[in-house]
């Protein structure tokens, strides 16, 4: 096992202090020892250290008396200074205006002069030869590291990873090689992306679409960098992006043909909208597989986006890391990851930085995503300055030490080059790369906006700008690499293809859709049903199951405060009664050894944040983890298949991860995830159900409308710890009522489980159903580990999304004839109305359990309160303030679908935040719940701590 990492000092450079120490020392022992790009800096360390003592501008050999090993040591430093520092200077604006170069690029600082140019240095390191005049290596320092690319690698630890870019990028002086046939396809991408603009602009002049003109470039550089990809072994890209030039990429890059493009346009395909479906056409998303002119194929599926700009993010990466385990990429170098982002959103929304955070994570990791930055120079109106402190919008990205490329989008040839060595080094090292391609919009925000409002001087340069693809165009003419006749060819016959294409679509509209999912959901649907599902399982695999939650290998140094609780669950068929946690690892365990893999996550979520789960155990001398689900039987990763299981008993794969301290990212994640495969349970927990609001948009624009939205379709699981127990008002509420305002048509499940039986059926019915639709799971925190069902419970029956008060049920016509109140409730506090109901010995409460919430089983609430005398009393009760909770969404259900208009409340009075800070005062308002549904305590006389802390009232009619 790895030593467990340790905090590190403050870097200077990014470089660790404590390195730079030990590499210091060796450089004052042994110059030579030391790599050669580290051996630079200490070089212009070592000469600021004597500054004081250089001269002016003349020779450096006659100020040191003719010492070529100072004069190198000056040199190197020199060098040492482009390669960390020349990105600031690099020509990377498409308007040409000037950047402010850093001091430490000047001959000066380095104590060189103008008058050393011509004396013969040792260019070694640059592969240059042995004896090159300085001015020599000036200019192919300013070639290679101020040119059109800005490289930043130096703030990178590794340093094999810094001689790699040094000795990439200077190989090539900052460029790479392009045949001539290559420069023509490059060319050929510029003409298909620009015209494909100006016949939208011309043809569509009212519609917005988020042109990608000004950013043309982006098109040669992602056919570039999958052309490449695909000949270092990747076959399928998940792409991210948000809606500026989204159209262009969806038609220039993943095939979407002008024809589909055309009929969104033309707004004549409706079955997509029934409803209020449907998006606007550049939030969508589509797949398909490419052909290069390599001969290789990709396959290639842009992921469906809101507004939210960079909320696809984790999604893209959830999927992609979902694709790579089903096709058992364990070493991520099939399956890829692109996002590509907008300048000011990459640095101002959080979720980016939540998302590289996860690039080295064990259950996060995707082999290195590839970000590439459209960076107009402007977000929506706000310019650099107003938008982020640091100089570069990517700089977020040396936290995890990621390169950056800066690349005027002016120079296709640049941006391929860019994108060649970035998908090099991420099939290399397996990390993140950033492109940041400096261009700029043509137009404002969209097409209908007017940018000079806020930006006249910008908006005036773009005015006078010629398009990359004209400048590039006029430079293989003066080259001879084309003439006038081959451009005029082919812009000729891409407006009669586009053209052809449009009337088609008039004509005849093209689904611009695809479906829902791969050949992965063959057979599931999204068709919500009541119908019960086969989710019992035998006292054999049960047995199986608790046998291996009970055990550990030999030689494990259990914790003895964990040794009770292996036992018990050993014992669970002796022992018969079952907790929550119980069922669920039941759950899990049987649903792997019937072939259905399991995937949990969430903070702290391997112990379980009440510790409940222990899902993990870690050895007490040595820390090495053992996972007893992923141990029941050996492991085939293959499962889940359509053909027969291997020889023997296997189980799938049972994984449980500890996320970072992050609920957007990893939320959007796990909901990617399950995108890509129906046949495996994958949860998210909240670590308090209250902190899932940290994931809104995740769930208000990705699990509660993508599948009237973007006809994409997912099982995802959320666990959300919940409950009143006086924790206050950020560990009480997961405020399932928001929830329950985002149901509509069957979209969401929302299940608040009141008993260890009813969640081992809930969670085993996820993947035994023919459709699928995302579960939100209200958790009781507070009875986790209380035993609440028999285990015989799991041998037979099925989930029950209402259940009638059992008592009633046994006792009969005469026990309900006497019911002057149904109480309905949901999930924890049925417990507590029975446990004081049974104190009280009242007999004249029914109460009546509303599992699931959504959909909610109205046929089965009509035929429960049926069973009951007419004249009886139907109150909602609650521990959830009265605007909060379900109270709303269930007597509006009652009042329109059954037409009781009646329904009693009984529950915290509304409320601004979810519960009070004193545990004094919340244990009285839930005893004065209690004692208005049911009765004063024994013993306790009437009113007492009753002073308006809980409300009762009528539902309004």
């Amino acid at each position: 096992m790895s030593a467990e990492p340790k905090a590190v000092a403050p870097a200077v450079n990014s470089w660790n202090a404590a390195y730079l120490d030990e590499m210091y020392a060796a450089y004052r022992a042994d110059r030579a020892s030391v790599p050669a790009d580290v051996r630079a800096f200490f070089d212009g360390f070592e000469l600021g250290l004597t500054r004081s003592e250089g001269g002016g501008g003349e020779p450096i050999a006659a100020r040191v008396g003719g010492g070529t090993g100072s004069l190198q040591a000056r040199v190197d430093g020199l060098v040492a200074a482009y390669r960390d520092l020349g990105h600031i200077a690099a020509k990377i604006d498409p308007f040409g205006r000037e950047r402010e170069r850093s001091p430490d690029l000047a001959l000066s600082f380095h104590g060189l002069g103008e008058g050393d140019l011509a004396t013969p240095v040792d260019g070694t390191s640059l592969g240059l030869g042995a004896s090159v005049p300085l001015g020599e290596v000036v200019s192919f320092l300013e070639d290679t590291y101020c040119g059109p690319i800005g490289a930043e690698f130096m703030h990178i630890q590794s340093s094999e990873e810094r001689q790699w870019w040094t000795s990439t990028i200077e190989a090539g002086r900052g460029r790479i090689e392009l045949t001539r046939g290559d420069r023509v396809h490059v060319l050929d991408r510029l003409i298909h992306a620009e015209h494909f603009e100006k016949f939208l602009q011309k043809r569509y002049p009212g519609d917005k679409r988020f042109s990608l003109e000004g950013g043309e470039s982006l098109i040669p550089l992602t056919d570039h960098l999958l052309e490449r990809a695909s000949e270092l072994g990747i076959e399928q890209v998940v792409l991210g992006m948000a809606h500026r030039g989204r159209l262009n990429v969806l038609s220039n890059i993943l095939g979407k043909t002008h024809e589909q493009i055309f009929t969104e346009f033309e707004d004549n395909w409706d079955e997509d909208f029934v409803d209020g479906g449907g998006d606007v056409k550049y939030h969508r998303g589509f797949s398909g597989t490419r052909r290069f002119k390599n001969g290789r194929m990709v396959h290639l599926a842009m992921a469906s986006n809101p507004s939210h700009l960079e909320a696809v993010g984790p999604v893209v990466l959830g999927r992609s890391r979902a694709k790579q385990d089903l096709q058992r990429d364990t070493e991520r170098r099939r399956i890829m990851p692109i996002v590509m982002h907008g300048d000011a959103a990459v640095i101002g929304q959080g979720v980016v930085a939540e998302c590289l955070n996860l690039m080295s994570l064990e259950g996060y990791r995707v082999g290195g995503t590839v970000h590439i930055v459209v960076n107009n120079q402007i977000g929506f109106t706000t310019i650099p300055a107003d938008g982020r402190s640091s100089r570069y919008c990517t700089d977020l990205a040396k936290m995890i030490e990621a390169p950056v490329l800066h690349v005027n989008g002016d120079d296709p040839e640049a941006c391929v080059a860019a994108a060649h060595w970035a998908i090099e080094y991420r099939q290399k090292f397996a990390k993140d790369v950033f492109i940041d391609m400096y261009c700029y919009r043509k137009y404002g925000h969209n097409e209908q906006d007017e940018p000079s409002f806020t930006q006249p001087v910008l908006a005036a340069l773009i005015r006078r700008k010629q398009g990359a693809m004209k400048i590039y165009a006029e430079r293989l003419l003066a080259e001879g690499v084309i003439n006038e006749a081959d451009m005029d060819a082919i812009g000729k016959r891409l407006e009669t293809l586009l053209d052809r294409a449009q009337a088609e679509a008039k004509q005849k509209p093209n689904d611009p859709t695809i479906d829902p999912g791969s050949a992965r959901w063959t057979g599931v649907s999204n068709k919500f049903s009541f119908k019960p599902s086969e989710t019992a399982v035998s006292e054999a695999l049960l047995r199986e199951v608790c046998t291996a939650l009970g055990h550990v290998p030999e030689g494990f140094n259990l914790n003895p405060k964990l040794r009770a609780l292996l036992e018990g669950r050993a014992g669970l068929l002796e022992t018969r009664q079952i907790s929550y946690a119980d069922a669920e690892s039941l759950a899990y365990g049987t649903l792997v050894c019937e072939g259905y893999p399991v995937r949990l996550s969430g903070q702290d979520c391997r112990r379980g944040t009440f510790s409940h789960r222990h899902a993990v155990l870690r050895d007490a001398e040595t820390g090495e983890p053992y996972t007893p689900l992923a141990s029941i039987r050996p492991v085939d990763p293959s499962l889940p298949r359509a053909e027969s299981a291997s020889e023997g008993p296997v189980q799938a794969r049972f994984e449980v991860y500890d996320s970072p301290l992050s609920e957007a990212a990893v939320l959007g994640f796990e909901y990617g995830y399950s995108l890509a495969e129906p046949n495996q349970v994958v949860l998210w927990e909240a670590q308090f159900g209250d902190f899932v609001n940290g994931a809104q948009v995740i769930i208000d624009q990705f699990i509660a409308a993508a599948e009237l939205k973007w006809q994409r379709w997912s099982g995802l699981t959320l666990l959300l710890p919940h409950g009143y127990e006086g924790a206050g008002p950020e560990h009480s509420s997961c405020r399932f009522e928001r929830f329950l305002k985002l149901c509509a048509e069957d979209n969401l499940q929302v299940v608040y489980p009141s008993t260890a039986a009813q969640a081992f059926h809930m969670l085993r019915r996820q993947v035994k159903r023919s459709f699928r639709k995302p579960l939100i799971v209200v958790t009781p925190k507070s009875m986790l580990r209380t035993p609440t069902s028999d285990i015989g419970e799991l041998m037979s029956g099925g989930f029950q999304e209402i259940i009638d008060d059992p008592t009633m049920v046994t006792g009969g016509k005469a026990a309900r004839e006497g019911v002057r109140r149904v109480v309905l409730c949901t999930g924890k506090i049925y417990h507590e109305l029975e446990e004081r109901r049974r104190e009280t010995g009242v007999k004249d409460v029914a109460l009546v359990r509303i599992e699931q919430l959504y959909p909610l089983h109205i046929d089965r609430v009509k035929e429960v309160l049926a069973l009951y005398p007419r004249s009886e009393r139907t109150i909602w009760v609650q521990e959830e303030p009265r605007n909060m909770g379900a109270f709303g969404f269930i007597t509006e259900q009652l009042r329109d679908r059954l037409g009781i208009k009646g329904v009693e409340y009984i529950g915290r009075p509304a409320s601004s935040t979810p519960a009070p800070g004193s545990k004094r005062i919340d244990r009285q308002q839930q005893n004065s719940i209690l004692t208005q549904a049911i009765a004063p305590k024994p013993g306790q006389p009437a009113g007492k701590d009753d002073k308006k802390p809980a409300m009762a009232g009528t539902a309004v009619k």
